[in-house]
């Protein structure tokens, strides 16, 4: 598949260029982001073709609910955190981030906007303790936390030892004291 201007394709087509990616001599662009180099792109493509398209996104819970998004609206929706993320929370590029999210939009949504914004995302799974958290934004010095209301009481129980945490996003229909929403924000 052709991703750019100079229809250059991304992945060796055959066994030599192998070599040269294992010798590191491949050409790389001299800047590269994945939001606005590719999705931003099939968002465009998406948006000139006016049909039908595949899903960029197609969540499905346990439940059985689920959510599509196209690129053109996965790359809206990303923007939109991107401005959250440089906006209420005040973050800058090489700044980090700690997610603590289960696998749910807001999650790819997070990713996305940070890859976005220059913001260095540390995933984190859902099975931390408040020792663990307090370990990982003291190791990371993560200026911001992004969790949903199960792990919110341990975050809140480890905040103070952690000086550089200046921002804290939950992902919740309700709100929570000291914390940004997400959903209100977007």
């Amino acid at each position: 598949r052709l991703f750019h201007q100079y229809h250059k394709t991304f992945a060796p087509l055959n066994f030599s260029d192998y070599e040269a990616v294992s010798c590191c001599e491949q050409d790389v662009p001299e800047y590269f982001n994945f939001a606005s180099d590719v999705l931003d792109k099939w968002s465009q493509i998406e948006n000139e073709r006016k049909g039908l398209s595949n899903p960029a996104l197609w969540w499905i819970n346990g439940k059985g609910d689920e959510m599509k998004w196209s690129f053109e609206e996965l790359a809206f929706l990303s923007q939109k955190v991107a401005n959250m993320l440089s906006g209420p929370s005040s973050l800058q590029r090489r700044d980090r981030v700690l997610v603590i999210l289960p696998q749910i939009p807001e999650w790819w949504l997070l990713s996305v906007a940070c890859m976005r914004t220059g913001v260095i995302i540390i995933p984190g799974t859902t099975q931390l303790t408040a020792q663990d958290i307090c370990y990982r934004l003291l190791a990371s010095k993560a200026k911001c936390l992004t969790t949903t209301d199960v792990l919110a009481p341990a975050v809140d129980s480890v905040a103070s030892k952690c000086q550089f945490l200046k921002t804290k996003l939950i992902v919740s229909e309700s709100s929570r004291a000291k914390w940004l929403n997400c959903s209100d924000l977007l």
